[in-house]
């Protein structure tokens, strides 16, 4: 029989959270290479720069999201008191899946252009954000639904109710992004890119605060 977790600090949970986050976001530009000299004939540096366009788009979709988890994280994470055993089991579920991000964005900017597994690819690169937004959607979701007498302050359930609308938002045009790699892997990216942009703007007006 397991043991119990008692009840821990946010901010232990976040020091954890923030160093995974902050490896992973790391790991995407391992895959940003530079063009060996001496280069063939006829061919200039930015030439050979501007045909590795896949994996500067790639890289660029990546770590804007992920750095867009970490903001929205922080904010999620913030509003609670303690965490409990199945928060931080959770949170663990969805770090896992942020970890996998760099994997599927190499892939994805490896075999975006190739006649032959672009489109397998594309659906690992949208199917791994489509993952980590369930997990966080699921994560915000025992929060703010089960455990709201754990957060720091009371929120209404009309407010709860629209930050989880906004973060259950992005999980529909994933499962849209990951169907249409099968047609088109630069439809794919393009979705994933404009999620992001998405959750770059915070809910409402007046700077309010941001919710994934």
């Amino acid at each position: 029989m397991a043991a119990e977790i008692p009840l821990v600090s946010t901010g232990r949970l976040e020091a954890f959270s923030d160093g995974v986050i902050a490896v992973a976001i790391t790991l995407l530009v391992l895959d940003i290479h530079v063009p060996t000299p001496p280069l063939g004939r006829g061919t200039t540096l930015g030439h050979e720069l501007a045909r590795h366009w896949p994996g500067y788009a790639a890289y660029a979709t990546s770590f804007l999201t992920i750095g867009i988890i970490w903001v929205n994280h922080h904010v999620m994470i913030g509003r609670l008191r303690e965490a409990d055993r199945t928060i931080l089991f959770l949170n663990l579920l969805l770090l896992m899946s942020i970890a996998i991000l760099p994997f599927a964005t190499s892939l994805m900017a490896a075999y975006l252009r190739e006649s032959s597994g672009q489109h397998l690819a594309a659906a690992i690169y949208s199917g791994a954000f489509l993952v980590m937004a369930v997990l966080f959607a699921s994560l915000n979701a025992h929060i703010l639904l089960a455990k709201h007498q754990k957060l720091t302050r009371p929120l209404p359930l009309e407010r709860r109710r629209q930050i989880l609308k906004r973060t259950f938002a992005g999980v529909l045009p994933y499962v849209i992004a990951t169907a249409l790699a099968t047609v088109s892997s630069y439809a794919t990216l393009i979705i994933c890119a404009a999620i992001a942009v998405f959750y770059a703007f915070p809910i409402g007006s007046g700077g309010a605060e941001p919710s994934n």
